[in-house]
């Protein structure tokens, strides 16, 4: 297969996602990226050389986030006001414009990882802390793998509403639905987390980090986005710069009595090297070996289960609970709470 074939097959790939995953704006400038590609366009230009990037990088998310950061530092008028359309009218004239004119930062920024904190995934990992608290009684102990800003690990601080039932700060600005069919309490005596390249919510060039990978037509994930980051600076979070086995290994030998120590991570695993991920899971394993009424330990997870569905696990050690709570949406709705 030529490089060309290699990079349209990514970007056919990932329009695709889009269509099950409901961003029609994307599915259509992603299949126009692919056939730019096969003839030698603007996009083999910026993509050219990444034909063999590990799939699970994601480079068509990295090239549309460039993009999209051009937008919202205001480099690319016309493609901002297609974006702020109904996405009924061809936006394809000017994105490829957009990418011959600033060719050489789109060239760097697919360089970058993808930086996401899909606030609204808190609510169908809230289950899981929930059955944690309910099952030990215990203050939690909150530990997150690739935190990013931290945000998700801010999901307390966040109001879960639906019928019947809520859960959380009632003057929060951050709104969610799906509260699991459970009434208990949750106190986070300890929250922190690890990332590669952790990033301050606080900070400008941050916020345009992370509304860059939102796709512009989904709009209600910019606004809950732009809530949580508005809101982080009330939870103050430490975000370590490291790998996930060392972190996690230090953070599992530290005390933790009387207190029930949540690991949780979502959409991460598909980022991490093989050997990494195997080394994380053997951590939590032996470590939930050790676990003890007084020192609980879980392992939360959201993560892909189907094209268009996650699941979420919950493994819970020495109690025994080992399964799955939640089925979500990759950005957190809707969600169906299972074995409840």
């Amino acid at each position: 297969m030529t490089a060309q074939a290699k990079l349209a097959k990514m970007l056919r790939w990932q329009s695709e996602a889009c269509r099950h995953v409901g961003s029609p704006l994307y599915v259509g400038l992603l299949e126009h990226a692919a056939l730019d590609v096969e003839a030698g366009g603007p996009c083999l230009d910026v993509l050219a050389g990444h034909e063999d990037d590990d799939p699970r990088a994601m480079l068509p998310l990295r090239f549309m986030g460039g993009v999209h950061r051009l937008v919202l530092e205001g480099r690319a008028p016309e493609l901002a006001r297609a974006y702020a359309g109904d996405y009924g009218s061809d936006a394809w004239s000017p994105f490829q414009a957009t990418v011959v004119e600033h060719s050489d930062v789109l060239r760097t920024a697919v360089t970058r990882g993808v930086q996401t904190n899909e606030v609204s995934r808190c609510a169908a990992l809230l289950g899981g802390f929930l059955l944690v608290a309910e099952a030990t009684g215990l203050p939690l102990r909150v530990l997150e793998l690739g935190s990013s800003a931290g945000l998700v690990l801010r999901w307390d601080a966040y109001r879960y509403e639906g019928p019947g039932r809520a859960f959380g700060d009632p003057a929060s600005p951050v709104r969610l639905d799906f509260p699991p069919p459970l009434d208990v309490a949750a106190t986070v005596a300890e929250r922190r987390g690890c990332d590669l390249n952790p990033l301050d919510p606080t900070d400008e060039d941050t916020r345009l980090t992370l509304l860059s990978y939102v796709w512009p037509d989904q709009r209600w994930r910019l606004a809950l986005l732009q809530a949580a980051l508005d809101a982080a600076a009330s939870v103050p979070v430490v975000v370590d710069r490291a790998f996930a086995g060392d972190w996690l290994a230090e953070r599992l030998a530290e005390p933790a009595e009387g207190r029930a120590t949540v690991v949780f991570h979502s959409i991460v695993m598909q980022y991490l090297p093989e050997a990494e991920r195997a080394r994380v899971e053997e951590l939590l394993h032996e470590a939930g070996a050790r676990a003890t009424p007084s020192a609980p330990l879980a392992w939360l997870r959201m993560e892909p289960d189907t094209m268009d569905r996650t699941g979420v696990w919950l493994d819970l050690w020495p109690l025994g609970r080992h399964a799955q709570v939640a089925a979500a949406g990759y950005h957190g709705r809707p969600v169906e709470w299972a074995g409840w």
